[in-house]
């Protein structure tokens, strides 16, 4: 029987090199959606999902992620001396919202190195990878996007990955997979490459940003031969999984955004306030004011 997942690692180490200029001075995961950074939305699905210690893994100038979450005590003193109750309620629920740890990558060397200085912190407990780069919407009631993928993995006792479907444009973007349907959502991974041409590709799935893993992940890693540009790629240790019949897919539901993609950045931001009910209705006032104006 698996054991419950109760902690995630966020590897927020990379520079944002597709957000720049901005990105020279802002760490894209405090780039905001609406009125809140990335960052805090991939936080919150976690602790949505009953996730209850989580630890980011940082770089060089990204102190100002541990510092969102810090207790404030000169703005909380300013906010109450002036009675903003709501404001105040905001900034105490950044200390509030979870155990949060930070450990920082001392070099950039991708992904699957990033993972390898959680070690520590997971021991040998199971644990969730949520990637800053994806925000998963779930309506209000649904079980968020990594909860689904916990729930498949306690269920299967089989690390769990997240599965979309995507055009042929975007298979050269993903890892694509080949798998075995096992229901509706899951499915076992047999084959799992990473960022094949459209012309080698299994399917139109792809892996993105949400994955539940065991400790043995660490030693899957160190085994893993670089690729030729002397980068272990986490796909390839995941594929060590699929040899072994040890990998699962879940088609999450939920809506997807890719915070680094620009387009998709515009797209989460408009979408995400027309949820707002402080902006919904003059939000959407403006956008079919702006769209007649552009038809005209």
């Amino acid at each position: 029987m698996s054991r419950k997942v109760k902690k995630a690692v966020i590897p927020a180490a990379g520079f944002g090199t597709r957000f720049l200029p901005i990105t020279k001075s802002v760490c894209k995961e405090m780039l905001p959606i609406v009125d809140k950074p990335t960052l805090q939305y991939i936080v919150e699905e976690a602790v949505a999902a009953g996730i209850e210690d989580i630890l980011v893994i940082t770089g060089r100038n990204k102190k100002i992620l541990e510092d969102f979450f810090d207790y404030t005590p000169e703005l909380d003193d300013l906010l109450e001396k002036e009675g903003k109750e709501e404001f105040l309620a905001i900034s105490r629920r950044m200390e509030k919202m979870a155990n949060l740890y930070f450990v920082r990558q001392k070099h950039p060397c991708g992904f699957a190195d990033a993972i390898l200085y959680a070690k520590p912190f997971t021991g040998d407990d199971p644990f969730a990878i949520l990637l800053g780069d994806d925000i998963i919407y779930t309506p209000e009631g649904k079980r968020p996007g990594i909860g689904q993928l916990v729930d498949c993995y306690e269920a299967t006792g089989k690390p769990t990955v997240a599965v979309m479907e995507v055009s042929d444009a975007d298979i050269p973007k993903y890892a694509n997979i080949r798998a075995t349907q096992l229901g509706e959502r899951r499915c076992a991974i047999e084959r799992i490459v990473e960022k094949p041409a459209v012309k080698d590709k299994f399917s139109n799935d792809a892996v993105i940003g949400r994955y539940v893993v065991e400790s043995d992940i660490y030693d899957i890693i160190r085994r893993t031969p670089p690729s030729p540009k002397g980068e272990v790629y986490f796909t390839d240790a995941l594929q060590a999984l699929a040899r072994e019949g040890r990998l699962v897919g879940c088609k999450f539901e939920g809506k997807r955004y890719d915070a680094g993609n620009k387009l998709e950045y515009l797209q989460a931001n408009v979408e995400f306030a027309l949820r707002d009910p402080a902006l919904a209705d003059s939000f959407r006032a403006y956008l079919l004011e702006l769209a007649a104006a552009l038809r005209g």
